[in-house]
């Protein structure tokens, strides 16, 4: 269902004998895999600090071309030709991000005779600078998000145009993309504030600083037409992808189709595609986004001239691998589909698996190794795009995706139903991931409904995330599933230790009178063994749970009160500590015996850091400003410093007004996730 051959047999045509992949992570793995379906030798290329990563491994030659800085390895074009010339690659996937939608490395491959596989540099040229973009899709007949046709020079400038067009206003990277160099101004300090920010991230993130100005359309939904076309004047459009779910402009959760469209506007939002890609000679896969509001009224947002992050949701419901068409397009041959051959079969869904802090803004960047990780893949209909194994680092250099997961089904809700299995099924220890916020989003009603706009997170968690809310009948079954793992585990114990230690739970008996604590509250249990089950009596209710109870795995299938569900032991001690991962979320329990948890009221409760004179760091990165100096005095919401985050700016605040203490870094430095930046008096 995944990889469908567009061939008839599983003989390839010839293209090319060797590919340099110009990439990292999961992309350069996934094109990889198509290109050994194809027979064609593959080159990696990876800094220093990649020389162990998977992409690495898969290939059949690697190439270092530099340190871990992107600007020093993935983005080092004299680097990646001296590999292209080392070993032979006669034509060149640039993957997502990093040059691939670079007109001057296009440029270069071309010169020396190298294929770029992707479109001629005319097409990255217009479509990549947003303000040509635009124009063309005005002249295209595409509709278009009133705005500046031009460059915004100054803040002040900004300020003046934003004026013009009327706030809500959508300050933006004229190079960018991925969310980077982005920001939404509603008067004209955000704008000043938006500029700067922007300016900065575009400039590091792309070389280009330049910005422009349009109309943010308040509450939208974002959903994209994939395009296909080859050099011969053959373009197709593959159907939508809903991609509203998004967090600082970045999507979270996409889908195929989605269930906003129907197939008049469909057909007309492809069609519009259609003519942008001919009106620009557009050849390889590419992507227009599309900003939908309530009415289906729909405007041109930019083409991305790549490969999306999220085609394998496309690839599942069209049965085409778009890797494999992007290397016969390149290598000249028409496409093999007419616009009626393609279909829309089933469903979709991707969920981004980022090493992020989910309780933080939605995900900040969170670093450390993967001491274990296991991909769901037993379950059926799941595919995960991965670049990354247990052993693996996660850095501060490069983005924090872990993975994509994607789940195909004949229905929406099959699709959605397999996801929750998957998520539950993935195992990733040694990182913060945001398996807990991507749980809450599938299965939250508004949008399995369909109920969904890209403002989504910050309404449906106006106070940020917290988790999964527990009521009554779920706190039952964590509280008995904690139960019932700690008398196991204490029973396993005294099997194989013996009786050394005082227990909570003596093995001569099948009763245990317990209590458990989460959160502040300590509940009282009565729990009683047959065979592998537990019956347990907690608030007022009783729970049955039932299981094979195997210690050693990480995953851990329960069947509470006849209900299958998959919870994870992240972690069990004798002394009663368990944190268990249920309906996607970390709940750490105390489970004591009764003197235990009455001797534990006489301790004297620890005394909480007040954050609000401190400031320390929520994630790993760089310094980039101080504003800050001892003795200076700041207001409530003043910025005190920014870092920058796997090439992210985050602006950090302070709480109060209090005068500067002491300033414990500066410019330059890295810091870690807690590290002391500012004390306030």
């Amino acid at each position: 269902v995944f990889h469908v051959s567009t061939s008839a047999h599983l003989t390839y045509i010839s293209t090319f004998d060797k590919i340099l992949i110009a990439n990292r992570g999961e992309i350069a793995c996934r094109v990889i895999k198509t290109c050994k379906k194809m027979g064609i030798q593959t080159v990696a290329v990876h800094s220093d600090v990649d020389s162990n990563a998977v992409h690495v491994k898969m290939a059949d030659e690697a190439v270092c071309v530099g340190p871990a800085p992107t600007s020093k390895s993935y983005l080092n074009m004299d680097a990646i030709m001296d590999a292209i010339r080392l070993t032979g690659a006669q034509a060149v996937h640039p993957g997502y991000g990093f040059l691939s939608e670079n007109k001057d490395f296009a440029k270069r491959l071309a010169a020396v005779g190298v294929t770029f596989i992707g479109p001629d540099t005319h097409a990255i040229q217009a479509m990549g600078d947003k303000i040509e973009s635009k124009l063309i899709a005005k002249a295209a007949k595409v509709n278009t998000i009133p705005g500046f046709d031009g460059v915004v020079k100054t803040a002040e400038d900004a300020v003046k145009i934003a004026q013009q067009i009327g706030y809500p206003v959508m300050i933006k990277a004229s190079a960018g993309g991925g969310g980077k160099g982005m920001r939404i101004a509603w008067n004209d300090e955000e704008t000043r504030e938006g500029f700067r920010f922007s300016s900065q991230e575009a400039a590091s993130s792309f070389g280009d600083d330049r910005l422009l100005i349009e109309k943010y359309i308040d509450n939208p939904r974002h959903i994209e037409i994939q395009v296909l076309a080859d050099k011969h004047g053959n373009v197709l459009w593959l159907n939508e992808r809903e991609c509203s779910i998004q967090r600082r402009n970045q999507k979270v959760v996409e889908e195929a189709p989605s269930m906003f469209l129907d197939a008049d506007t469909r057909r007309v939002m492809g069609e519009q595609a259609v003519q942008l890609a001919k009106a620009v000679k557009y050849s390889s896969a590419g992507t227009v986004e599309f900003l939908v509001d309530s009415k289906k009224n729909f405007y041109f947002l930019e083409m991305n001239t790549r490969l999306q992050v999220e085609h394998p949701v496309t690839e599942c419901i069209t049965g085409l691998d778009l890797v494999e068409q992007m290397i016969r397009i390149a290598k000249g041959y028409q496409l093999q589909q007419k616009q009626e051959d393609i279909p829309i079969n089933g469903w979709a869904i991707e969920s981004r698996v980022y090493a992020e802090d989910p309780f933080k803004s939605f995900g900040l960047p969170s670093i450390g190794r993967l001491s274990q990780y296991q991909e769901p893949l037993k379950l059926s209909h799941v595919r995960v795009d991965s670049g990354i194994e247990e052993g693996s680092d996660i850095n501060i250099y490069y983005d924090p995706m872990i993975s994509k997961l994607v789940t195909y089904g004949a229905t929406r809700a099959e699709a959605l139903a397999r996801m929750e299995d998957a998520l539950d099924n993935y195992v990733i220890r040694g990182v913060t991931h945001n398996i807990p916020l991507l749980r809450e989003i599938i299965t939250h009603p508004r949008f399995v409904s369909g109920d969904i706009s890209t403002n989504f997170l910050p309404e449906v968690y106006p106070e940020g995330f917290k988790g999964h809310h527990l009521d009554e009948d779920r706190c039952r079954e964590l509280l008995a599933s904690a139960a019932a793992l700690h008398v196991t585990s204490q029973l396993y114990s005294h099997k194989i230790l013996g009786t050394q230690r005082v227990s909570s739970a003596p093995m001569d008996q099948n009763n245990w009178e317990l209590c458990v604590e989460l959160g502040q509250e300590l509940h009282d249990i009565e729990i009683s063994k047959s065979g592998n089950s537990y019956i347990v009596k907690v608030d007022g209710g009783q729970v049955e749970v039932c299981g094979d109870w195997n210690l050693a795995s990480p995953l851990l299938p329960l069947t509470i009160n006849g209900t299958c569900r998959m919870l994870q032991c992240l972690s069990k001690e004798s002394s009663g500590n368990i944190v268990l991962q249920y309906m996607g979320t970390l709940f750490k329990v105390r489970v004591l015996s009764k003197l235990t948890a009455k001797l534990n009221s006489y301790m004297p409760e620890k005394v909480s850091e007040d954050t609000s004179s401190i400031l320390r760091s929520p994630m790993p990165g760089t310094v980039v400003a101080m504003s800050v100096k001892p003795g200076d005095t700041v207001a409530d919401g003043q910025e005190i410093c920014v870092i920058e985050a796997m090439k992210m700016q985050n602006s950090l605040t302070a709480v109060k007004q209090a005068k500067v203490k002491s300033v414990h870094c500066q410019p330059g430095e890295t810091v870690g996730e807690g590290d002391l930046l500012v004390e306030l008096e």
